[in-house]
């Protein structure tokens, strides 16, 4: 029997994964004898004779699945980037071993015993801050897993979360097969009119690359979808793209709603046996916002504020719309298509005149060279890393000012099949204690940009290096961490606070000090013209009265499967209508957001997709302050990476925003960026 690559530490820099070693039939036994290693080292800790401390007991069980950790952190993070059918099978076994593993730990009272020995001698230990906040935690995270409960009530939790396990992989690979089963073939030159040469030289080469030889094919990823519904003179197409959109997850073949009934339910059901009143009860006590009623009145004010200002631009569309010799009435799958036209009109400029400014390489080192001048990094190309795809590349990050070794950073940009929709930052290691030391973290980021096209590079919109800019700010909050334990290292912070490193660099992406580093044409060489910068900044909030209200919409869809189970959750459009029913401007013409809101139902926001815009409230007073000293001042930059990005979830959130910030955030600094209050 050949060696599992997976059994065995990596000998690449950094220990990071050898993935053209590993193959689909190792995880399932690699996991296997992975938790046959940490069954071993959690017996050893109960059968501790020395009486339990914090190193015995508290640190042993930190350290104690590291080899579990590693491998199925590889198996997730290619189940979305690289997904096949194999690996979608491989979650069905993976997913209930990992969770019975989880509830035996959890409820195991042998263990708790020794943890709460430990945390109920907390105030007599000499503990720094991190060491306080991980042995609360571990306590918490006992009581919260069921330590308390009852025999009885024990294996009910054990069932819920075997099947909870299963039921998010499932949820999205719905979704991707779903989407992937759209093809818009257009095969009459006259289709795409009104459609920036960039989207029709991307359909062509997408097409040819689907054996379509001499047709245009559009599909539901966004790189595609996104300039079809905004430029597309021909109405019929937008709305047949638009509907597919609109119907991911929703088809006869791939229909999310059974999921959806049974994970709100089992989520609930889990609540309630641990004595929460419900899911949204359970999550918040582990935020900023701390309870439901705080997370709905902080809707409320925003939905106040956007309202009145969504429904004025939607008169404003519609009006122009009737300029446009529109006679029918406005449709969804109309709305971005004459905004644009409106946007164009009024600020005299296209996104697509920007495009050719953004050639994602020059992007990317663009904001390399970002993040350098604001903490004094360094990203350096290593092709001795092993990759998933030929996409992907590979950097060393190291800090400008000893070359300290700061950690390993992937980046794979471009769409393919089996890769799940949108863009996140993950980690195949954070930095914390591995093999007895502590190691540098190991994180990726992954995208779905434009791609290139035979003749091409690939050319990003604004959108996409504002994406890039958030994600990268994900991506430097793991990198520059400096803790010791890995689960609170990083981006494992309260997560209505990890959205801030994230969408406080979009706020650079409109500022021309930081697009002269990298803005300049693909083919002249031309720097971006300081006049497109101020129409670029004019516009930034154009319509944002609709766009605030969508993102409103998407926190109440959240609360309403979450902070209890809706009476008729098999009635999946019903409960998405009564909770945005004071944010709708459209009748519903397609199927329920929740088919394919992998967000909320397998991607970890269930309760808390209120952070993003929770989160914006304090990139807005962040960035006032980086506007305030200057957009690189060192000092600022220095108390922000020391202040925040380095102490992951060490301590309160509230506490390190009060050290960067001297104050807490201001709760009307979003409104005020947004022109939707005076100052």
């Amino acid at each position: 029997m050949s060696k599992n690559t997976l059994l065995a530490p990596s000998n690449l820099p950094n220990h990071a994964p050898n993935f053209s070693a590993i193959k689909e039939e190792d995880f399932l036994p690699a996991v296997k004898e992975a938790i046959k290693e940490a069954r071993a080292n959690i017996d050893a800790v109960k059968a501790g004779a020395a009486a339990p401390n914090f190193d015995n007991t508290i640190i042993a069980m930190e350290t104690s699945s590291e080899t579990l950790d590693t491998i199925t952190s590889i198996f997730y993070n290619q189940l979305y980037a690289n997904g096949t059918d194999g690996l979608q099978a491989l979650a069905m076994d993976i997913g209930p071993l990992c969770a019975e593993l989880s509830s035996d730990v959890a409820m195991d009272p042998v263990l708790f015993e020794r943890v709460k020995t430990v945390y109920d001698a907390k105030d007599s230990l000499d503990l720094n801050a991190e060491q306080d906040t991980l042995l609360t935690n571990s306590y918490k995270g006992f009581v919260r897993g069921g330590a308390l409960l009852g025999d009885k009530e024990k294996e009910e939790l054990r069932k819920i979360n075997e099947s909870m396990s299963k039921l998010g992989p499932e949820y999205t690979n719905n979704v991707n097969k779903s989407s992937e089963a759209f093809e818009l073939v257009l095969d009459n030159e006259d289709d795409l009119s009104g459609l920036p040469q960039s989207a029709i030289d991307s359909a062509a080469f997408a097409a040819k690359e689907k054996g379509y030889e001499g047709k245009w094919l559009f599909t539901l990823d966004y790189p595609s979808y996104g300039p079809m519904i905004t430029y597309s003179d021909k109405r019929e197409l937008r709305e047949k793209i638009w509907k597919a959109f609109s119907n991911r997850a929703w088809d006869e073949k791939h229909n999310n709603a059974k999921l959806i009934e049974q994970i709100v339910t089992l989520r609930d059901e889990r609540a309630k046996l641990l004595g929460y009143k419900n899911h949204a009860d359970y999550v918040l006590e582990r935020r900023m916002a701390k309870s439901p009623d705080t997370v709905l009145d902080f809707l409320q004010k925003l939905q106040d504020s956007y309202k009145p200002a969504a429904e004025k631009e939607l008169e404003e569309l519609k009006a122009y719309a009737k300029t446009q010799d529109f006679d029918d009435e406005l449709k969804p799958w109309d709305a971005s298509y004459f905004s644009e036209k409106l946007k164009q009109e009024r600020f005299k400029f296209s996104g697509e005149d920007l495009r050719p400014y953004f050639q994602m390489n020059k992007v990317l080192d663009g904001a390399f060279t970002h993040f350098s001048k604001l903490f004094n990094i360094r990203f350096t190309e290593n092709k001795d890393y092993d990759v998933w795809h030929n996409d992907v590349v590979t950097y060393d990050v190291h800090d400008i000012n000893d070359n300290s070794f700061i950690g390993t950073l992937y980046g794979d940009f471009f769409p393919r099949t089996g890769k799940k929709p949108g863009a996140w930052k993950t980690s195949y290691r954070d930095q914390g204690l591995y093999q007895g030391k502590v190691e540098r973290p190991v994180i990726a980021i992954v995208c779905n940009f434009t791609k290139p096209t035979a003749d091409k590079p690939s050319l990003l919109t604004h959108g996409e290096v504002s994406t890039l800019f958030h994600e990268l700010g994900h991506a430097v909050h793991a990198l520059l961490a400096e803790g010791e334990y890995r689960s609170l290292s990083g981006t494992n912070v309260l997560w209505d606070f990890v959205e801030l490193p994230s969408q406080l660099q979009e706020n650079w992406t409109y500022e021309k000090e930081t697009l002269d580093l990298f803005a300049e044409h693909y083919e002249t060489g031309e720097k971006i013209p300081a006049e497109l910068i101020e129409k670029l900044v004019e516009a930034k909030n154009f319509m944002i009265g609709m766009f605030g209200l969508r993102q409103v919409s998407l926190g109440l869809v959240d609360m309403a499967w979450h902070n209890g189970v809706p009476q008729n959750a098999s009635d999946i459009i019903a409960v998405e209508d009564e909770a945005t029913k004071n944010c709708r401007l459209f009748e519903r013409f397609g199927g329920p957001t929740s088919a394919s809101f992998s967000h909320i139902f397998a991607g970890g926001y269930s309760a808390g997709y209120y952070s993003y815009k929770w989160a914006e409230v304090l990139d807005a007073d962040a960035f006032e302050y980086f506007k305030e000293a200057g957009l690189y001042n060192q000092d600022v930059a220095a108390k922000y990476r020391q202040e925040v990005l380095s102490k992951g979830g060490s301590e309160d959130p509230d506490i390190l925003y009060r050290r960067f910030r001297g104050r807490d955030a201001d709760p009307d600094a979003l409104l005020r960026r947004e022109n939707l209050k005076a100052a």
